[in-house]
């Protein structure tokens, strides 16, 4: 039963995390480009299990938020998805943003963690189960032969 139980979170994880990948390659895909600036950030503290980075487990995160103009030249403000501890942007920066033309406020800023960490977090945890239920699969084999 453990076996099958890891085979199933691995799969489930795995599954998952190519989903997420194929979303961001889907808005990469369809993406429109635009300079912006970073005018702020938002701190705060994830108790949900948010995608950040931290040193502590109750250590703030602070998530970037943008300004910039899309290309119908209307002036638009994002937080991004992804924050950290310690902040990934300093205000004043100038990011690269991409959107979707036809829903501009769903924007990210173009970087790794925005786009890649929720894929890669659940197909890293997905090949870490499916490998431990392999490990006891063999083993089990082992023992029965």
């Amino acid at each position: 039963m453990l076996t099958f139980g890891m085979f199933a979170v691995g799969a489930l994880c795995l599954v998952a995390g190519l989903i997420f990948a194929g979303v961001s390659v889907s808005f990469l895909t369809d993406a429109q480009r635009a300079r912006g600036t970073v005018v702020a950030l938002d701190w705060r503290e994830d108790h949900d299990g948010g995608s950040r980075t931290a040193h502590g487990d109750d250590a703030p995160a602070a998530y970037p938020v943008v300004e910039f103009t899309s290309a119908d030249g209307t002036p638009r403000k994002f937080r991004d998805s992804a924050g950290s501890n310690p902040p990934s942007y300093k205000v004043g920066e100038q990011v690269e943003v991409l959107y979707r033309p036809d829903a501009p406020e769903d924007a990210r800023i173009k970087g790794f963690l925005s786009l890649w960490l929720a894929p890669l977090i659940l197909g890293g945890i997905g090949l870490v189960f499916t490998g431990i239920g392999t490990g006891f699969a063999l083993a089990a084999r082992r023992r029965r032969t």
